[in-house]
This record gives structure tokens, sequence and C-alpha cells, in this order.
């Protein structure tokens, strides 16, 4: 949902609440039953948290609202879990409340529910003024003077963070700024450090993209079980060539663990596998982006391994999603779509997801 303008704050139901006796009031009854009304929305806001909140985390949804086919809400977030749950058991995904199942092509978005959510009133955490929904998070970010910020000389190594109205009086008695180059050459020596190390991986990325000739495969990663008691889950492609020598790529889900169900945080964890023989050792270096279709968001990250007849198998290495929730989003699938590139140089497999 866009981000809507700030609002005047909203008083919560604590504030300006006056008690009247009928008796010795001079006020007319148009203020009376104006108290009431507003005492009347007051716990009709209540009653609205409790009847549009997620049927499974029983919280007022952050964003997209999903329902069954016969109406129960849940919230994206719990939605896509219930998908992932439900593949990781290998059985069909049910509504926590009647039971009906459920699926993306089965469950529908009610923009009704999403839009009452955002109108009802929220308290700012930082100074506990009460705003509509919609406007809380800009208001919690950029306006709010109890708002944590930190003083504009951190880049030379201030280490301070407090409330935003007071960020002026501090940065004004500072001590950093008159520091001598000596004393911050050190903190900007380490400021260059991350950033040359995050741009490196761009850059590899970029020289990924010069050389004359690329290739790519459209492939799939689809779900297998092992034939053990647990019927553990992996992830599979089917074979691919690359450098005349064929290759697959191989996931597990929370680095093969017994029964992934059980944990909330989930981790995809891949592998590249070099199936044919090679005759002499092959080096590879390759990266993880985001495919046209992807879904996931990914940081970029480049992975290098010489593949040999003693090592095959790449070292198993984290899918780096930017959100652990796309985790759920990608295990709700039937598959995992992904593009590898084939570079024919010596930077030879860049992986689109």
């Amino acid at each position: 949902m866009a981000e809507a303008t700030e609002s005047e704050p909203m008083p919560s139901s604590s504030e300006g609440e006056v008690e009247i006796d009928a008796k010795d009031s001079d006020e007319p009854l148009t203020k009376k039953r104006k108290l009431t009304d507003k005492e009347g929305s007051d716990k009709l806001e209540h009653r609205l948290g409790g009847i549009l909140c997620c049927a499974v985390c029983l919280d007022l949804p952050q964003a997209a609202v999903y329902q069954c086919s016969n109406g129960h809400l849940m919230c994206a977030p719990c939605f896509t879990h219930l998908l992932a749950d439900a593949r990781l058991r290998d059985e069909a995904a049910t509504c926590p409340n009647c039971r009906v199942e459920i699926s993306k092509t089965s469950a529908s978005r009610n923009l009704a529910v999403e839009k009452t959510v955002s109108e009802l009133p929220s308290e700012c955490k930082f100074c506990t003024r009460v705003f509509p929904r919609h406007s809380l998070q800009h208001h919690e970010e950029n306006t709010c003077e109890e708002r944590l910020t930190g003083c504009r000389y951190a880049c030379i190594g201030c280490p301070w963070l407090g409330p935003a109205h007071e960020g002026g009086a501090h940065e004004a008695a500072c001590a950093h700024p008159a520091k001598s180059a000596a004393d911050v050459v050190a903190t900007l020596a380490e400021r260059d450090r991350l950033v040359n190390e995050a741009n490196a991986v761009y850059n590899q990325v970029l020289d990924l993209l010069s050389y004359e000739k690329i290739a790519f495969n459209d492939l799939q990663l689809k779900p297998y079980r092992t034939e053990e008691f647990m019927h553990k889950l992996y992830y599979e492609t089917s074979r691919f060539s690359a450098f005349g020598h064929q290759w697959v790529v191989k996931a597990f889900v929370n680095k093969n663990q017994r029964d992934p169900t059980q944990s909330s945080q989930r981790e995809i964890t891949y592998q590249l596998i070099l199936k044919s023989k090679a005759p002499v050792g092959l080096g590879v270096q390759w990266v993880v982006l985001r495919g046209p279709w992807g879904e996931a968001r990914l940081g970029a990250a480049v992975r290098a391994h010489c593949f040999h007849e003693d090592a095959p198998d790449a070292a198993p290495a984290p899918l780096p999603l930017a959100d652990r929730d796309d985790t759920n989003r990608l295990l709700s699938n039937k598959a995992i779509h992904f593009r590898p590139v084939t570079l024919l140089h010596d930077l030879p497999i860049s992986t689109l997801v």
C-alpha cells in the first residue's frame, strides 16, 4: 500500500474524556451526545481490532490480507507460512479455523479489510501519540521528535544515539569535529574497507556481464523426498550442460533439518554439483541474483569452487534472501524457478533465481 502523508494525531481513548453530572450541568444536550458518540467510536475500534485480526497470529495485518472460501482472514506472512508448512509435510494447506483447503488460487485478497485496518488508530512506539496505521510508519521514521537518531558525525566515529529533538544540541557540543586527522584516520579506514567489500561484489557482477559469449538455461528446483524413515525434503534440478559438462543444483531447508516445520525461522541452502568427470580441476565462480520473474529479493554474493573428481560438490551456501519471509514465499510454490547463466570464460556460472 502506498505510503500516505502524515495526518494530525488522533487522541487516544483516554484523552479528552469529561464526566458530566446531569443534575447541575449547564452544557447543551448536543455536547453530551457527542461525548457518547466518541465513547462508542472507541469501543468500535477495539471491537474491529478483534474482528479483523489474522486467524493465525491473532494480530492486525500489516499489509496484504487473504481469506479462505469461508471468509476467515490471514495476514500475508501467515498465509505463506501455512502454504510452506503444507509443502514441507507434503500435505494440502487448510484454513486454521474451518479446515477448508487453501491455496494461492483458491484464496483471495480482501481489499476492504486491508483499507479498514489501515485506518485504525495505533500508537507511535516512541512518543505514544495515536495515528492512523497508514501514516504511522511515516511519522515514526521521519517526523517523530522522540525517534532514535544518530549524530551526523557518526561517519568519523561519534557513537551518540538519542531522541531526534536532542540531536541539534548534541551536534553543537560534539567533540568529534574538533579531532585531528590522526584521531579519525582509523575510523575512516574501516569505513572505506566496508564500502570496498560491498562494492567488490557488484564489480564482479558487472564483470560477469561484460563477457562476449553468454548462454542460459531455464530450470526448476523441484521438491523430492529421501527414502529414509523421516522422508526429509530436498530440492534438485534436472541436469543441464555448461562447458561440455553436466551439472545439477541441489537445495535443502534449514541445512537438511529433520523436520523444518518445527522451526519458525527457515533458510534455504543450495550447492552446485558437477555430475560428469573433469580431467583436470575446473575453477568456477557464480553469483546468485534475482531473475526476471523471481518473487524473492536477493542480495548479491559471489561463490567459487574448483571442481574435480575428488571434489565434485561445491560447499553448501545459504541463498542470500533479503527477507526471511521470502523463504516461505519460495517454499510455498510447487517448484522454485531460476535461470543459470553460463559465461564462457574464467567465471563460468551465474545463477538467477
